[in-house]
């Protein structure tokens, strides 16, 4: 059953990002472009997602206890720390660059173009070089 939640889920997302047209890159690097063609419509997509989000929450929240699991599973971390804002510094310039966002990107796929292709080949070597160089790090003995 949570498969088919999950299934369901990202069906939906997906369905909700081509109908926006958010998975059109020209149509993200508009938004950004505010002294030039720029298209509010991202702006549109994220306030409604953050209110469809406000409200779910509140609902599922006050359930006391999520359906096809024991618990909710919610972050504990609250600290912002290094590697928090390299990914989000990482993620933001190439978003901006690209227009893809690695939601955004996975119904791109079956438009049968390269780019969103690339662009995945790229993500997924992005983050295995993150691994890579984080699990060093932890490695490698502090040197004073």
């Amino acid at each position: 059953m949570r498969n088919i939640a999950a299934l369901a889920t990202g069906l939906v997302f997906g369905l909700g990002m081509t109908v926006s047209g958010m998975i059109n890159p020209a149509k993200v690097l508009n938004f950004f472009d505010i002294a030039g063609a720029w298209d509010p419509s991202l702006a549109l997509v994220m306030g409604s997602a953050l209110i469809t989000t406000a409200i779910g929450y509140r609902i599922v929240f006050a359930t006391g206890a999520p359906l096809l699991t024991d618990r909710f599973e919610l972050p504990t971390r609250k600290d912002i720390d290094m590697p928090l804002v390299a990914g989000s510094a990482v993620y933001g310039v190439g978003w901006g660059l690209i227009g893809y966002c690695p939601g955004g990107v996975v119904p791109a796929l079956g438009l049968g173009r390269p780019e969103p292709w690339i662009f995945t080949a790229a993500l997924v070597a992005g983050m295995a070089a993150a691994r890579f160089a984080r699990t060093r790090m932890v490695a490698a003995p502090a040197r004073g």
